[in-house]
């Protein structure tokens, strides 16, 4: 496995991200997934306290066990359940951030988070609140760094300008380059990581169907995909070429992938040291499709 520094935070981080929103309901079969991953090396696990109303922390918490010291852990906030459990309400509030990191640490059975994000965002929320929550957490020790999740490029630029954030989730594939507009130079510069989610969009580049994704038609998408398993070989599977596109962005420390067999696992894992893609490949792949842009929250 190789490891990534994640933006400025000192934090080394393996280039493959375990996501535990995939996991299930089972403890032992998560144990066996989380140990495996382990043993392959990974080293960084993100979850968040919406996945299974806090029950995917509270699983990650129980694996880790005693060896929680060794990783590194990334969970979320700012998705508030309702109290009928009929879903959940945007709350970026100080108030309710710094009464839920509590749950999260006892979920999690740990005395401090490695990285705490904030699960979305808009431009209409009170901002300086927001940090003001993360930056008072960071001071307290219950937190060491804080980052977003956002594919928001106005909601990002705001909290580069007026915060210490050390990274940035947002997804980025082949059939998602929106982030190399603007996003992903901006971060670049700042020394701010970027850890991407969705790879293999759901999926689709590998082995579902093609179908519409964003503004590509299903036609466009299995264009692509024909490309993609042509550029790979016994050395490396079109799961690993796919991820290996997106390892190969300067701007990125970590993809972090869903994963929910120990056969997902190994492939995943083995897109660290997979071949790199060459000049060549990659600029075959970046013409298959004109690359998509945002439309909204420029």
């Amino acid at each position: 496995m190789n490891y990534r520094q994640l933006g400025n935070s000192g934090l080394k981080i393996s280039d493959i991200g375990f996501g535990c929103m995939s996991l299930g309901d089972q403890l032992e079969e998560n144990k066996i997934l989380i140990d495996r991953a382990i043993e392959l090396g990974i080293n960084f696990f993100d979850t968040a306290d919406l996945y299974q109303k806090g029950e995917n922390e509270t699983m990650l918490g129980k694996i880790l066990g005693s060896r929680r010291k060794n990783f590194i852990i990334a969970t979320k906030v700012g998705n508030q359940w309702r109290k009928d459990g009929s879903g959940w309400d945007w709350n970026p509030g100080k108030e309710y951030i710094l009464s839920s990191v509590e749950g999260s640490l006892k979920r999690l059975n740990t005395d401090y988070i490695d990285l705490y994000q904030l699960h979305g965002g808009t431009i209409e929320d009170n901002i300086d609140e927001t940090i003001e929550a993360f930056e008072l957490l960071k001071k307290q020790g219950r937190i060491r760094h804080y980052g977003i999740s956002s594919i928001r490029p106005n909601v990002i630029r705001e909290y580069v300008k007026r915060s210490a954030i050390v990274s940035v989730m947002m997804q980025y594939s082949l059939l998602d380059r929106r982030p190399e507009e603007t996003c992903m130079p901006l971060l670049k510069e700042k020394n701010i990581g970027v850890l991407s989610r969705g790879s293999l969009a759901k999926g689709i580049l590998v082995n579902k169907p093609a179908e519409n994704y964003l503004n590509y038609q299903s036609g466009e998408v299995e264009k692509l995909k024909k490309i993609v398993a042509q550029l790979s070989n016994e050395k490396r599977t079109p799961a690993q070429t796919a991820i290996k596109f997106v390892l190969q962005q300067s701007a990125i420390s970590s993809a972090v992938v869903g994963i929910r067999t120990i056969s997902q696992l190994e492939e995943v894992a083995g897109a660290s040291h997979a071949p790199w893609l060459k000049e060549s490949e990659m600029k075959t792949l970046k013409e298959v499709l004109q690359p998509n842009r945002y439309d909204q929250h420029r």
